[in-house]
């Protein structure tokens, strides 16, 4: 069994927030965006794409990478460029700068979550680890969404608040290995990746499924606003409650764990979703508003969790949990723009039948994924190979980390597991 840490993998959750942070605040962004600069809700709902698909192409990019560059370097790589572009794009009003800052910030966000994703998948429950990181970044979401409304208008808040938290997180990346092992890396590449049908078919899936979550939630702020009536603070402190609800949503399906298995949360959660966008969509006042986006909000992360386990269920070395992460980013990169076609061409409330209907079609095969990876046989060679956040165990002499002396590592994410070997992840 692959060596797994036992330990909470803080470092690795602070990583995932600061990569995560920007979809969470895609519609106080794009809303931004639209009212502060000369943008149409279109273009502004395309400039929140090309951030996002800028964050999947790094997950597509890198998603082998990391042994090769090491998780510290790459880590801290993604954060320095999420501080530069998120940061120049908070303080320019040219266009141009505004969309090539949120590019090269998508890009740094892509980078830290492919690291995150890497290492959570080789931790003892992964599914606690990604629990922990959408928890966090749930709550800190919130915070800003209660925060930006009083700090005045402009275009530039939602961008310098992610900036701020990759800023704030880098400290963090001298717990995370400076190198890798190579032990059993021949024998790795050569097989490729373990179970490609399933992890195939749940990345395809998860796109369509993240796709119809933030065709919604990118376009959430101008239903409140024009077809709710509602004051941009009012929509804030909806925003600000459904994400706190969600916390308490990731917080039961982190008690939860594996008591249901994974196709109840997953199957039965994307139907309860799909319901929840048909009456957020066709809102027209405060009442059906907030009761459609706080139900969603509680449910979304939890269903997230289960499925991000769930892959990385399929590979200890991480590489499915970032392809179909970055496979989630590509259907989150489309989800402003085509929430804007779609709704400008056919209303909000028949553009949250089409999303309801398309969930409630990909929520079949998602689930046969999770039903089936039971029966899928296990990939022994993997179970030797170390990954890249087991580096320095085999030789104590060699610390993977800074704060670890010579005679061998004393805890955190490099300290040896015990004796038991790791169950399966719970997701």
């Amino acid at each position: 069994m692959s060596a797994r840490s036992t330990t909470t993998p803080w470092p690795l959750v602070a990583l995932f927030t600061a990569g995560y942070l920007a979809p969470y605040l895609l519609p106080t962004t794009v809303g931004r965006l639209d009212a502060g600069l000369p943008l149409s809700a279109t273009q502004a709902g395309a400039v929140g794409s090309a951030l996002l698909l800028s964050s999947a192409a790094a997950g597509f990019l890198l998603a082998s990478r990391v042994e090769g560059f090491g998780p510290r370097a790459l880590a801290r790589f993604g954060l320095a460029l999420a501080v530069l572009g998120y940061g120049s794009a908070a303080l320019t009003h040219a266009v141009p700068a505004v969309i090539a800052g949120a590019v090269v910030g998508g890009f740094g966000s892509g980078t830290a979550t492919t690291v995150a994703a890497s290492g959570i998948a080789a931790e003892q429950d992964p599914h606690r680890a990604s629990t922990l990181g959408l928890l966090c970044v749930s709550a800190l979401a919130g915070a800003v969404y209660l925060t930006v409304p009083h700090l005045g208008a402009g275009h530039g808040r939602p961008l310098a608040a992610i900036a701020l938290t990759a800023l704030a997180v880098w400290p963090l990346t001298g717990r995370l290995p400076v190198r890798t092992s190579t032990t059993g890396h021949a024998r790795v590449e050569a097989a490729g990746l373990p179970h490609r049908r399933a992890g195939l078919t749940l990345a395809a899936t998860l796109l369509c499924w993240s796709l119809a979550q933030n065709s919604l939630w990118g376009v959430s702020g101008r239903i409140g606003i024009t077809q709710a009536h509602l004051s941009e603070v009012t929509v804030g402190a909806v925003f600000a409650i459904a994400l706190g609800t969600g916390l308490v949503g990731v917080i039961g399906a982190g008690a939860l764990g594996s008591r249901l298995g994974r196709a109840v949360p997953i199957g039965v959660g994307t139907a309860l979703i799909a319901g929840c966008i048909v009456l957020s969509a066709s809102a027209h006042d405060l009442r059906t508003f907030a009761t459609g986006e706080i139900a969603w909000n509680t449910l979304y992360p939890i269903v997230l969790s289960y499925v991000l386990g769930l892959a990385a269920s399929l590979d200890p070395r991480g590489r499915w949990a970032v392809l179909v992460g970055s496979a989630s980013s590509l259907g989150t990169a489309a989800g402003p723009l085509a929430g804007s076609v779609l709704s400008a061409g056919a209303g909000f409330p028949a553009m949250g039948a089409i999303l309801a209907a398309g969930l409630v079609v990909i929520a079949v095969p998602m689930t046969g994924v999770a039903l089936g990876v039971r029966r899928l046989p296990s990939v022994p060679f993997l179970s030797a190979r170390p990954t890249p956040f087991d580096a320095g165990r085999e030789n104590p002499a060699c610390p993977a980390f800074e704060d670890e002396a010579p005679s061998g590592p004393k805890g955190g994410l490099g300290a040896p597991p015990p004796a038991t070997p790791a169950p399966a992840p719970a997701a």
